[in-house]
């Protein structure tokens, strides 16, 4: 397969989500299988576990402003949504995680070489279970921007990680939620790797009146499609 198909072939024939080869995000080159993918059926481990429970998710586990003794410096905000499957219907109990930079761009991370501050009130990850209606819910702060080296002057839009899995492991999947307005979204080629326009605005999140707590977090409100045309971009999809 020629680098230039591989660079338009999706994973699964929509226009929804990336291709494993994007030479624009330099990683990919290193990374991207060189031979189609076989299929191979799933082991009885791999179906059932493990699983996760209720009992393994904390009480503030979804807050990640209150997980220690002071306050993250930052913008609070609210992160909430419905995760749906293709035909419109709630996912409950699912795992949803989230990691992400802090408020001066910065992760929490011993490869993060980016010389800005790191948080001591703010290690920039949480969890939560959905509801029986599919709901999640974070609050956190609302992370910065920050350089990557992919190419010259790169800098990453700010954005939010977001890890959801089923009833097992290897039932996951993984995307990324942005902010609506943010100006880095032309030069960001994670971002432009999703080939459709309406599947890239997909995973900026919108801004909701009736999310934000007066005098306290603005609201952001951020559905994920698990499958179908309407489907959010995934990372790992397969």
């Amino acid at each position: 397969m020629s680098q230039d198909t591989q660079r338009v072939s999706l994973r699964d024939g929509t226009n929804v989500h990336p291709p494993y080869l994007y030479p624009d995000y330099e990683s990919t080159r290193l990374r991207a299988p060189e031979r189609p993918l076989a299929i191979r059926p799933r082991t009885l481990s791999e179906l059932t576990g493990p699983a996760y429970g209720h009992d393994r998710v904390g009480e503030l586990d979804h807050d990640l402003t209150r997980q220690h003794r002071g306050e993250p410096l930052g913008e609070r905000v609210i992160v909430t949504g419905r995760v749906l499957d293709g035909d419109g219907r709630p996912v409950r109990d699912s795992l949803v995680e989230v990691w992400q930079a802090n408020a001066a761009g910065r992760y929490t991370h011993h490869g993060d070489r980016h010389p800005a501050p790191l948080d001591p009130n703010f290690s920039g990850a949480g969890r939560c279970l959905t509801d029986g209606e599919g709901r999640y819910r974070f609050l956190t702060v609302k992370p910065e921007a920050y350089p990557w080296g992919n190419h010259p002057n790169a800098w990453r839009p700010a954005h939010i990680h977001f890890s959801l899995f089923g009833p097992s492991f290897s039932s996951r999947l993984i995307t990324q939620m942005y902010f609506p307005g943010d100006p880095l979204f032309y030069q960001d080629p994670i971002f432009n790797s999703i080939p459709g326009r309406e599947a890239r605005e997909r995973l900026i999140s919108t801004f909701d009146l009736s999310v934000t707590e007066p005098e306290w977090a603005l609201g952001y409100r951020f559905d994920i499609v698990l499958e179908g045309q309407s489907s959010t971009p995934m990372e790992d999809h397969k």
